[in-house]
């Protein structure tokens, strides 16, 4: 089989063998891969520092036949998560991206819109202002992949929100107005639904100045966290590990 080459972001490598590793990567041309780096703890001539999670690198790999793992030959670095400060909080932000990727990209289907949208928000996630980009990319995430339900009227009676009070549930697929509301709902404020649909018109880094708390949208992402857990059937790991996070 021929060497394949695309631009690819290191989702997760675990320890597999002696000296080798299974790797999950996240591919432009292919979506998203798994594979073994041969050898990967001790050659750091073919892999270095390009395994660590949400780097992205120029990945060369080859499809074996009747196999379902790939033989991925070398990673090229082209920008490192570890290039900047990496404290608990930043740690913890980029751990919950990769987990996304992995838990809600299917195998070997190409999507170029995650990538291009993982790449913008990466950039945003250099520092410690993590509640920004993460609020961003779990919001277009949510949509990107079909789970995101219409935030304009009650997925109960159809009553149209806009301005009004509007609730959501763990087993409920939307918004819910003050008359169909559950026991034991939440509410999503106004200004997380507004901020939300600023977030669908503009890029990630428009949103980069001012101050942005871990209150801030914070009913968005419990919201948007029990969506997808519904989903996947599922609890994500690093949503309550991004729970005990200050800030």
């Amino acid at each position: 089989m021929a060497l394949k080459e695309s631009e690819a972001i290191v989702l997760r490598t675990y320890p597999l063998r002696e000296a080798d590793l299974l790797v999950t990567l996240f591919t432009r041309l292919e979506g998203k891969v798994r594979g073994v780096a041969r050898s990967a703890k001790k050659s750091r001539k073919r892999f270095g520092g390009a395994l660590e999670p949400l780097t992205f690198v120029r990945a060369f790999y080859e499809d074996r036949e009747r196999q379902e793992l790939a033989r991925l030959d070398a990673f090229e670095v082209l920008e490192s998560p570890l290039a900047s400060e990496v404290t608990y909080s930043r740690a913890v932000a980029l751990g919950h991206i990769a987990e996304l990727l992995d838990e809600l990209l299917p195998d070997r289907e190409a999507n170029d819109a995650v990538f291009r949208l993982t790449l913008s928000v990466l950039s945003r996630l250099r520092g410690p202002e993590i509640w920004m980009p993460v609020t961003y990319f779990e919001l277009w995430m949510t949509r990107l992949v079909g789970f995101l339900p219409d935030f304009s009227e009650c997925v109960v009676c159809g009553r149209v929100l806009n301005g009004s009070r509007a609730y959501f549930h763990v087993l409920a697929d939307g918004l819910m107005c003050a008359d169909d509301k559950r026991l034991a709902s939440s509410e999503m404020s106004g200004e997380s639904r507004a901020l939300a649909a600023q977030m669908f018109r503009a890029p990630v880094e428009s949103f980069a100045a001012g101050d942005w708390p871990k209150a801030k949208a914070s009913d968005l992402r419990k919201f948007l966290m029990q969506t997808l857990e519904r989903h996947i059937e599922k609890k994500l790991v690093t949503a309550g590990m991004l729970e005990k996070v200050g800030g």
